[in-house]
Order: C-alpha cells, then sequence, then structure tokens
C-alpha cells in the first residue's frame, strides 16, 4: 500500500523504523529484530539506508519480507550523495521487482572519506530521478530546526518547498525533543506552502551515549528538562530506557492531543522499546485509529 494512501484516512497512523545491518554475517540478527518490532503491527514501517549504499540490498531484503510476512507496508530509504545515477536506477528497478512501492528519498550523510556523487549535489535532484524513472510514493526529510548546513531556517523551508514541488508527496521529520519546535516548524512550512502531510518524528532515548551521539549528529536541542532527566538516571540503564519511553510517550500523547494525525517513532532497532511504547499508547491509538 502507498503511504499516500494511508496518511488520508480518518485517524492517527503510528509508524516505526529500523535500519540494515551494516555486514552480512548481522543480516539474520537484524532482520528478526525487525520482525519483531513488524509483529507489533504499525501502520507501516521504513527501513532506512546504509552510508554510500552499501547495504543496500538489505534494505530492500528486510523491507520486502515484512511486507510479505506481515503485511505491514515498507518505506525504504534511497541516499544520493555517495552514488551515481546508474546505482540509484538499478536499486529503483530492484525496489520495483521486490514489490516495494515507498520510498523515502535521501541526500544522505557526507561520507567521511569525502567521496561525494558527481550525479547529485541535493536530495532534490534524487527525487525528480525517482519520479522520473517509475510511480512510487516518495517521501522525503524535513528538520524543525533546520538542517545542519543552512544558515538560515528560511532558506533551509525554500529548500524544503523545493522537493515538494519536485514530486514529494509527505514528509517525516528529523527527532525533536520539544514539542513547540515542531508546532513552529509546521506554521513555517504551510506559510511557505508545503501542504503535503508532515510526519513527526519522534527517538526514545533510552541512553547517555544514545542522546551525545544524536545530538553531535543533528545539532537537535535538548530542553532542560529532558538533560535533568539524562543527569538523573543516566547511571542506570533500565531506569534511562524507562524514562526515555516515558518522555517519548509524553510527547505523542501531546501531539496527538494538539492535532498532529502522523507520528513516526525512530526505534533504533529496539523490539522492547516500540512495544513499550505502543503499550503505552494502546487505548489512545485505538481511539483515534480504529484499531
Amino acid at each position: 500500500m502507498r503511504i499516500s494512501e494511508l496518511l488520508k484516512r480518518d485517524g492517527v497512523t503510528f509508524s516505526l523504523e529500523v535500519f540494515p545491518p551494516k555486514t552480512s554475517d548481522k543480516y539474520t540478527q537484524t532482520a528478526e529484530a525487525a520482525k519483531r518490532i513488524a509483529a507489533l503491527r504499525p501502520d507501516f514501517m521504513s527501513v532506512t539506508y546504509g552510508a554510500g549504499g552499501g547495504t543496500g540490498a538489505f534494505t530492500a531484503g528486510i523491507a520486502s519480507e515484512i511486507q510479505a510476512e506481515f503485511g505491514v507496508p515498507t518505506l525504504a530509504h534511497l541516499t544520493c550523495v555517495s552514488s551515481n545515477r546508474d546505482h540509484v536506477l538499478k536499486m529503483l528497478d530492484t525496489y520495483r521487482e521486490m514489490g516495494i512501492e515507498n520510498i523515502l528519498a535521501l541526500r544522505g550523510d557526507k561520507p567521511a572519506d569525502g567521496a561525494i556523487s558527481t550525479d547529485y549535489k541535493y536530495a532534490v535532484e534524487l527525487i525528480r530521478d525517482i519520479r522520473a524513472h517509475g510511480d512510487f510514493c516518495i517521501g522525503g526529510a524535513c528538520y524543525p530546526e533546520g538542517h545542519v548546513e543552512c544558515a538560515h531556517k528560511s532558506e533551509d523551508i525554500r529548500h524544503l518547498k523545493e522537493k515538494v514541488d519536485a514530486g514529494l508527496d509527505f514528509l517525516t521529520t528529523q527527532m525533536f525533543f520539544s514539542n513547540d519546535i515542531f508546532y513552529n516548524f509546521l506554521y513555517r512550512a504551510r506559510e511557505a506552502g508545503v501542504h503535503v502531510p508532515i510526519i513527526a518524528g519522534i527517538m526514545p532515548i533510552t541512553s547517555p551515549r544514545q542522546l551525545s551521539r544524536s545530538v553531535a549528529m543533528s545539532g537537535t536541542d535538548v530542553p532542560q528538562r529532558f538533560r535533568a532527566i539524562v543527569d538523573y538516571f543516566g547511571e542506570s540503564p533500565a531506569a534511562m530506557k524507562q524514562a526515555g519511553v516515558v518522555y517519548a510517550t509524553e510527547q505523542i500523547i501531546d501531539l496527538i492531543a494538539n492535532g498532529i494525525r502522523h507520528v513516526h517513532v525512530y526505534t533504533m532497532n529496539k523490539p522492547e522499546v516500540a512495544a513499550s511504547i505502543m503499550a503505552n499508547l494502546s487505548d489512545i491509538l485505538g481511539a483515534g485509529h480504529g484499531r
């Protein structure tokens, strides 16, 4: 099923994300974790794409298996910063052959060795190629606090509008820890003429190391309230995991209560975290979803 059609339904859509292994010897273990998450029956699942495209086959494999075994629609990521056009077109053929009709089009993180694609500089160029190459449902990324490489939020919104105009069907945000940041971004995006569905991306932080790594990569602001939680519970793995799940749950409840109908959770391949959040929201999702 196309994600764009899911997003038109009444009620709340709730999706989960997994990432493929970096090496083939980890494939079975990673696929099993992904399937445990799929067994929770989210509305759809997102499968990420490794840096440089080296795990593209794993992305396609896991996405295809989830659809076949659980009937859960999947959203396969595709990045372009390290890929040439031939590789991208081959991946599109692979996705099509494996029954994957939803793609999240991303530039991707610049590789450490500096090997940048000569065919693609920005995600908008990838979006145009995907749109021209087949009948895919295409999603893109957006950044409530502005992309780390953009000097001004207004510039970032202009680039976002360009991506939408190139053919995006929906957007998913980078993680954020303050809902006010998301609400402000949503207002600015709508004022700029971005009218496709925007899915709120939530990452449950379950360890201080995870927080440090995530903030370093994304530049996401961490409210003092959450910093206090990490400071107090960070040395107890079990307590920190529980606190992180509760914080993420509270964010989602606030989003739904304020009219946000599409929520995506970055699970970091942790079935127990995904299950805990869904258990916390069971009646809430049922009331707003028709489950």
